[in-house]
């Protein structure tokens, strides 16, 4: 055969008609390749792909026209978009397993008790309930010196004096330091409602791993 590539018309793969198909598209590379169009359907068997068939899938078979090797058609760019996504996903979701059991063996292997974690999340609210002590009592002086300097400044206005830059730098400067305080203590109150949450949660999470662990050694 002086072309070794036989172009078969669709639907004879079936049968008998089948085998006479592969071996007359058998060449000396000891295997043939069957292609197909858009739909999956195979369209023609030799040993080159047609160009205009390279897009689609094939099938690679061995002389006895056993299947050795097989490809679907190539993605389209949206069907590569979504197997991407879907591969992200996937990926995404093993790796927040895996930080989750780890997690959890270091949740286990750090407390051994229910008490002990109400222990440390108390430990940790003293530290902030401090310093929101410590900034309450900056906040009161800094309201004290913002009322000072107000009224100076009202007495010159009241007075119907232009007030002095200096007089003007002060009040600012004593309004900025009480805004500042009162931002830290907003920010510290927030800590501490979040140090609770945290604990509630790690404790529930505790009792769950515990109880999985009574259930695992009751079995």
């Amino acid at each position: 055969m002086s072309n070794r590539t036989l172009l078969l018309v669709a639907g004879i793969v079936v049968g008998s008609v089948w085998g006479l198909a592969v071996g007359a598209a058998y060449g000396a590379s000891g295997k043939i390749v069957c292609w197909k169009d858009k739909s999956g359907k195979i369209v023609g068997c030799g040993d080159t792909v047609p160009p205009e068939y390279r897009e689609g899938g094939t099938k690679e078979l061995d002389r006895r026209g056993v299947t050795r090797k097989e490809t679907g058609a190539a993605l389209t760019a949206e069907q590569r978009k979504a197997k991407e996504e879907e591969e992200a996903r996937k990926k995404a979701e093993a790796q927040k397993a895996q930080e989750q059991r780890r997690q959890d063996t270091a949740l286990l292997n750090t407390f051994s008790s229910e008490k002990e974690i109400d222990l440390k999340r108390d430990r940790e609210l003293q530290v902030v309930d401090l310093q929101i002590k410590n900034y309450e009592a900056s906040l009161k002086n800094a309201q004290a010196r913002e009322t000072e300097a107000r009224g100076r400044a009202d007495q010159l206005t009241k007075s119907k004096k232009p007030l002095p830059d200096a007089v003007k730098d002060e009040l600012a400067r004593a309004e900025a330091e009480r805004r500042q305080i009162e931002g830290q203590i907003t920010t510290k109150q927030k800590e501490r409602d979040a140090i609770r949450v945290k604990y509630e949660e790690m404790k529930k999470r505790y009792v769950e791993l515990k109880a999985k662990q009574a259930a695992a050694r009751g079995k």
